[in-house]
């Protein structure tokens, strides 16, 4: 039997205000026009303008906390409303963030390089062979169907079935090899193997035969593949009947190759532009921050849209179009003013954790030496700025620094402590960076295992397990001390 019960529960929900700037916050400068642009197109009572002024830096912080919830509901409308919040041009009507932040320089459009892509190399160059119609659809199939790294990945058979169902051509798997054989003599060198093997013999075999290096590096690759990425060098020595001196001539010949030739014409395409959020600048030992001008667009409330509300509200509310019509007229108005003030929240806010990091750690900003850096967590911060720390959490996960010692991404700021035998606390960067100098530094020909390199952290001060040296090495990706062997 079905029973009705009444409870009553306490529970925290997110305004729509909130979790606006919540998506902002972690927007990163780079995409925040984007998501402007949007909100531009969706939105016909906020305008975008183009003469703001980005050049002053900003001193003062947000009077509302960001974690704070808003009055305002945007799902209730009520049936009286005022034009007068509507129409505070000082606050809403043409905002425009003034951040210290890039020139007119640096807002230029980055030129973008026109080059062929890796496929249309390939397609060029088949271009030029004389082959017959039939063998053109197949060479055709065989270029679409390499991978970005270059390698034919799909069997012979399943270029046969493709060729038949989607061209309706017939061929056999020796006229698909024929052709293979053909692509594998494009530029760059290795287009068109099966697996890593073939691509460095394609390469080697087109490097001069009658050298005794490149022919005894032929024999390791056919042979001793597995040996060469295990660094068993001294198993190599031993098949090949070849010193140390001699086996170093082969593995640097080999080493020489590329093991993903489809990258080589691509990799300027797939390399990630950053924009930093925050430009940090030292005048004479006294830091200055300033916030990326990007991050301070113009926006302001449509006055057509005001003048609208203006006359709706004075018209005659008893007509159900009529309220429909100012009420949807509200909604786009209030949507607008919290667009804009989300994107101010999220400036300050920004400027706010940013300005916190950067006066703990001082001593680095002014030096870039990373042993400088001090332990520093995200609650550390959090309680600073008095804000929570999922806020601090999204600053830092999506947003860049540039300083006169490169770009940096907040998160790499943020450590743990490491006690040291003195009973000082130290940030584990110093300690990897101990570790990366001392790797840098070792006999190639004998590098250090594990357990040396917690030796010596030991003498330095720094007591730490074994494994806590290996998770540090792996996180900064150094191999293990046989991988990192050299003739």
């Amino acid at each position: 039997m079905l029973k009705q019960t009444l409870q009553q529960k306490l529970l925290q929900k997110l305004s729509p205000q909130q979790i606006q700037f919540i998506k902002l916050l972690q927007v990163p400068t780079v995409s925040l026009d984007a998501r402007i642009k949007e909100e531009l197109e969706e939105n016909p009572a906020l305008e975008d303008g183009s003469l703001a002024n980005m050049t002053d830096p900003v001193e003062e912080y947000p009077d509302r906390d960001p974690d704070e919830s808003y009055d305002n509901d945007s799902s209730e409308f009520d049936d009286e409303f005022s034009v007068d919040e509507y129409i505070q041009e000082d606050d809403y009507s043409d905002y425009s963030g003034s951040y210290g932040g890039d020139d007119d320089e640096d807002r230029k459009e980055i030129p973008i390089a026109i080059q062929d892509s890796f496929f249309e190399t390939l397609q060029n160059q088949l271009d030029l062979l004389a082959l017959s119609d039939h063998d053109y659809v197949v060479g055709q199939q065989i270029i679409g169907s390499l991978d970005d790294d270059g390698y034919l990945r799909r069997p012979t058979l399943s270029l046969i079935d493709d060729l038949a169902f989607s061209q309706n051509v017939s061929v056999t798997e020796h006229e698909v090899e024929s052709i293979l054989k053909i692509i594998q003599d494009f530029e760059p060198a290795g287009i068109g193997a099966r697996d890593l093997q073939e691509c460095l013999l394609i390469q080697l075999r087109k490097k001069d035969t009658s050298n005794p290096i490149i022919v005894q590096a032929i024999k390791v690759v056919e042979n001793f593949l597995e040996e060469f990425t295990k660094k068993h060098y001294d198993k190599i020595e031993k098949q090949l009947g070849v010193n140390s001196l001699e086996l170093r001539d082969i593995i640097n010949e080999i080493l020489k190759l590329n093991p993903k030739p489809g990258d080589s014409g691509s990799a300027s395409g797939k390399q990630l532009h950053i924009i930093p959020d925050f430009h940090i600048t030292n005048n004479d030992g006294v830091l200055h921050l300033t916030l990326n001008g990007r991050n301070a667009p113009e926006l302001r409330v449509s006055r057509s849209y005001q003048e609208m509300f203006e006359h709706y509200e004075k018209a005659e509310k008893n007509d159900k179009k009529m309220k429909e019509a100012v009420q949807f007229v509200k909604q786009k108005l209030d949507s607008a003013k919290w667009f804009i003030d989300a994107i101010k929240q999220r400036q300050q806010t920004l400027l706010k954790t940013m300005n916190a990091i950067m006066e703990y750690q001082y001593e680095y900003f002014l030096t870039g030496d990373e042993r400088l850096l001090k332990p520093m967590i995200l609650k550390g911060i959090a309680d600073r700025i008095e804000m929570d720390i999922s806020t601090v959490s999204r600053v830092a996960n999506s947003k860049y620094v540039q300083t006169e010692f490169g770009t940096f991404l907040l998160k790499s700021f943020f450590s743990e402590a490491i006690q040291t035998d003195s009973g000082e606390e130290v940030s584990n960067k110093e300690v990897k960076k101990i570790l990366e100098e001392c790797i840098a530094n070792e006999d190639k020909r004998k590098p250090l295992a594990d357990e040396k390199l917690t030796e010596i952290l030991k003498e330095k001060g720094y007591t730490i397990a074994r494994r806590t040296v290996a998770k540090y090495r792996e996180a900064m990706n150094i191999p293990v001390a046989r991988l990192r062997k050299e003739l």
